[in-house]
């Protein structure tokens, strides 16, 4: 692939913030889409009603997306500086799309919070949530873009800036995100992306693109096992069946022989690629199609996960797991079955029983065995998957240790799973 340091950077805040603007100007500044293709969406977009939208459009390819105005899904879009190659994963903010921003924010190295600092804006619940939820999937680097300094009164407000800085901060520190830069900028305008704006004068810190090139590329698992949590699989005339996803760990190469759990199927990888170019293996972070012998497309699917046959992935019966409980309406107690994402697995799963809750300032244990636990809690639990799981030891795989509980259309919790019973795979 490229000889630059390659990194996954994932772009999540609150629905209407102003995300899919600001990576289509980024794209478009950085002269990766040209000007006639902007002017085509501008036309699109006044005639649809929807002016002001062209940025947006570079990312939100489907249809629906456009006439919604919203983003569904997730879009992969490559992007290179002159110290690092990225692929921009542009994620949905809308909470009825969060569980594709999970998927989204699991393969990130790092994430740009965009917040919008118009009046009335800052701060929202998917703001809050994103946060959280980046920063338990492992995300460790952080940028906040406050986005719409334009559409501050008056325009470019150095007070408005401050008051959002202040929100973000306040939410920002108590979940361990610390030395974050909070950047004034118009994704719209363009102000303070590639280069200092006259508008924002008194800002004196570093623009977006200073702040993508201070990013560090994490250390590379490398001597761990191969995991590849399958996102998708592809079925291509003359190579035949393709899982795609992102290597979490190992390395893997043309000829190793693998198996995907729970899947059970085992063959033979025939090749390699990343972004259409073949390549003879793939370390962690790289997001590849890889074609292997003697599976069939209807073999595989999502939440699959590939690993070395010599080591394989964990398949569990059950897993102790810690987690944070966000929100939730009433009360969680033992039977209570939501959905884990954990990598790109969804599967529903039962709390079998409340361990301990935990105190978060020094992590004793606060009651042994509660009859239930509620939001701002943090537990110990028992979890049984209704369905075969792949899920690591966060102390092992941490990748594919972490995950998000979903229920009634929210996050209801997010934790990591600290230990676990492994299944007898058939």
């Amino acid at each position: 692939m490229a000889e630059l340091p390659h990194m996954n950077l994932v772009i999540i805040g609150h629905v209407d913030h102003g995300k899919s603007t600001f990576v289509g100007r980024l794209l478009f500044e950085h002269g990766e889409i040209p000007q006639h293709i902007i002017d085509e969406y501008k036309k699109e977009s006044e005639e649809k009603g929807k002016a002001t939208f062209e940025f947006a459009w570079v990312m939100d390819r489907f249809k629906e997306e456009r006439e919604r105005g919203v983003t569904i899904d997730l879009t992969h879009r490559k992007f290179q500086t002159d110290k690092y190659y990225f692929t921009i994963i542009d994620a949905p903010g809308h909470r009825d799309f969060v569980k594709n921003m999970i998927t989204g924010t699991s393969q990130a190295d790092a994430a740009v919070l965009v917040v919008s600092a118009r009046e009335g804006d800052g701060v929202m619940a998917q703001t809050r949530e994103h946060a959280f939820l980046a920063r338990t999937l492992g995300v460790s680097q952080l940028i906040v873009a406050v986005n719409k300094m334009d559409a501050t009164q008056p325009a470019y407000s150095e007070k408005r800036y401050n008051e959002v800085k202040e929100q973000v901060t306040k939410l920002l520190t108590p979940i361990g995100f610390k030395d974050v830069p909070i950047i004034p900028m118009s994704g719209y305008k363009g102000d303070n992306i590639m280069k200092n704006s006259a508008n924002l004068s008194w800002w004196k810190g570093p623009t977006i693109m200073e702040a993508l090139n201070n990013l560090k590329v994490p250390a590379k698992p490398t001597d761990k096992p191969l995991r590849i949590p399958v996102e998708d699989v592809y079925s291509i005339t003359g190579i035949g069946t393709v899982p795609v996803g992102r290597v979490e760990t190992g390395v893997i190469k043309i000829n190793d022989k693998v198996i995907f759990l729970p899947a059970n199927k085992s063959g033979e990888v025939k090749s390699i690629e990343e972004h259409h170019t073949a390549m003879p293996s793939a370390e962690p972070g790289d997001n590849i199609g890889f074609n292997v012998r003697g599976i069939a497309k209807n073999d595989l699917k999502r939440g699959d996960v590939c690993g070395p046959v010599s080591a394989p992935p964990t398949v569990v019966k059950s897993f102790t797991a810690q987690i944070v409980v966000l929100q939730h309406p009433s009360v969680i107690a033992a039977g209570y079955k939501p959905v884990f994402h954990v990598h790109t697995a969804q599967i529903a799963c039962r709390f079998e029983e409340i361990i301990k809750t935990i105190n978060p300032k020094d992590g004793t244990t606060l009651k042994e065995k509660p009859d239930f636990i509620k939001a701002g809690d943090i537990a110990v639990v028992k979890v049984i998957p209704d369905k075969p799981l792949v899920i690591e030891k966060v102390s092992e795989f941490p990748q594919l240790g972490r995950f998000a509980i979903r229920d009634m259309g929210m996050t209801v919790a997010a934790g990591q799973c600290i230990d676990l019973e492994k299944a007898t795979v058939a």
